[in-house]
């Protein structure tokens, strides 16, 4: 079972053209598992879900019923957090194996992301959290030809240069305050 205090995101739907194109994508990028699908009885779609983790049945859910036609996606991103750097770059490449376009790197200062088009254009992150925090929206170029010890450098030398910046431990004092605050 999945343990939360008050509410808190934890998955997400959405539309597809080709469900199984997409359930393939998903599988193979992200390694997620099929932990269900199947035909909805008031939702008269095609399910399918997906996880990453053995807490929670579902992280994903992909349903049938995007018509062909539909040229934009509403979907502001889909974020997946990864271990490390590496395996931003390994899913850098099995995305665009994939199908993937629109490959674009960033360095948020406290996070290292790359996004991209999955193959029915939904946008796609892929991340780590980094120690240091600066306001958002920030976003520098982020070359994965780098070392990661050299990313690492370069991101704390950028969120040093930012007024805004403070180390994640501090930031997240602060959010804690604002919770107990409510």
């Amino acid at each position: 079972m999945h343990t939360v205090t008050r509410p808190t995101p934890s998955h997400f739907g959405i539309f597809v053209t080709d469900i199984q194109r997409m359930t393939d994508f998903y599988t193979q990028v992200f390694g997620l598992v099929v932990t269900d699908r199947g035909q909805g009885r008031t939702f008269k779609s095609e399910l399918v879900f997906m996880s990453a983790s053995e807490d929670q049945h579902h992280q994903l859910v992909l349903a049938s019923g995007r018509p062909v036609e539909a040229t934009f996606s509403t979907v502001m991103q889909i974020s997946f957090a990864v271990p490390s750097i590496q395996h931003i770059r390994d899913a850098k490449a099995a995305a665009l194996e994939r199908g993937a376009t629109q490959m674009r790197g960033l360095n948020h200062g406290n996070a290292l992301s790359i996004y991209f088009s999955d193959p029915e254009g939904n946008t796609v992150e892929v991340y780590i959290d980094t120690p240091f925090y600066v306001a958002q929206p920030h976003g520098d170029p982020l070359d994965l030809t780098l070392s990661d010890e050299e990313i690492m450098r370069q991101t704390e030398a950028i969120c040093r240069a930012d007024p805004t910046f403070m180390p994640v431990a501090q930031w997240r004092e602060r959010f804690l305050s604002k919770v107990s605050a409510t």
